[in-house]
């Protein structure tokens, strides 16, 4: 059994941990606001991804700085950052990387020898992913899930931390591909990028147009955030809170008993279990980074649309009366009660 001293100490250096947690995430938002205009909930969203180890899809129209806030993320976390820009021309090895023949000059023999691809960093901006067709998307399913990929049997581990920050256009316009349903449910989050008010248009015409430049400082490391996912995962959750989670996810199913009556009219495949699990991830850290010690109910709901919006197909009829899948989960979260908060 530990002693008081074990345990005092245990508390400093946790403590410590924590507030060397808000720290670094506030210095994030610094550096990024040096940059970035309003988005808060996009960027916030962002964060708490990166906090708790998962993947973000940040979607909008042209021009709302997506790529922008990604790159500028990736520089104040400090971490190695690759990019792929996505093209209808783009094959799963260039993605990978592949192997290939090179001759030993002293010897003269030849040898397989594997040249990685851009996958090997630990922030990956998949650019405008929805402009290439899902047999390239998909080159990225075993990246995002188990953070390794296979190249001809062999399999290659991806440096830790590993994070893919992929933009993409509403699929409405030209020349884009839907994402497969697989790869969209390792996204953690599926954020929208809105546009900006008027006051914040006119700050970014100020920051853009003038001579002033930006350079963003790294403010943490990959060991730290390494130890910002494990310290998340200490969050305390009621198993009220928990089971309200599942409740939720369940009834996004049409034939589970709990599936409310426009569950079942307008939805024809609700959420995986992987959407229990990264609710509650991102509740966790979402806690955590208000400086409250468990998760809450208000935790849990203000991350179920942007955590399953991507995860539920509609049917025909949702399309023809114009409902989306905010409105579902937005009507979900009303119509399953409230749990008890112990």
């Amino acid at each position: 059994m530990a002693s008081f001293t074990e345990l005092n100490a245990d508390a400093t250096q946790l403590q410590e941990r924590i507030e060397r947690f808000h720290k670094v995430r506030e210095g994030i938002v610094n550096q990024v606001r040096q940059v970035i205009v309003g988005q808060e909930e996009v960027l916030d969203q962002v964060l708490i991804a990166l906090f708790v180890g998962g993947h973000c899809l940040l979607t909008g129209m042209p021009g709302t700085a997506k790529t922008l806030m990604v790159r500028t993320i990736a520089d104040a976390l400090g971490l190695e950052f690759r990019r792929i820009q996505f093209t209808p021309d783009l094959m799963p090895s260039d993605i990978t990387g592949t192997d290939i023949i090179e001759e030993d000059l002293t010897t003269g023999h030849r040898k397989w020898t594997f040249v990685e691809g851009p996958i090997f960093g630990n922030i990956l901006l998949a650019d405008e992913i929805n402009r290439t067709p899902p047999k390239t998307q998909s080159a990225l399913l075993e990246a995002m899930q188990e953070h390794s990929c296979t190249v001809r049997g062999h399999i290659y581990k991806l440096p830790a931390p590993f994070f893919v920050l992929a933009t993409q256009n509403p699929i409405e316009l030209e020349g884009t591909y839907p994402l497969p349903e697989a790869q969209l449910d390792r996204f953690l989050f599926n954020s929208i990028l809105e546009y900006l008010n008027a006051e914040d248009e006119l700050k970014v015409i100020d920051l853009t147009t003038a001579t002033r430049t930006v350079r963003v400082e790294p403010v943490t490391s990959a060991e730290e955030l390494l130890d910002f996912q494990q310290l998340i995962r200490m969050v305390p959750i009621a198993d009220t809170l928990a089971r309200y989670v599942v409740n939720i996810v369940r009834a996004t199913r049409q034939k589970s008993e709990n599936a409310p009556d426009f569950v079942k009219k307008y939805v024809n495949y609700g959420g995986s279990t992987r959407a229990a699990q990264f609710i509650v991830l991102a509740a966790k850290a979402r806690a955590l980074t208000r400086r409250r010690y468990h998760v809450t109910y208000e935790d849990i709901t203000s991350l179920v649309v942007p955590v399953m919006r991507h995860r539920i197909l509609l049917n025909f009829h949702a399309e023809s009366d114009r409902i989306d899948t905010d409105e579902i989960l937005n009507r979900l979260i009303a119509h399953v009660p409230r749990p008890k908060e112990i």
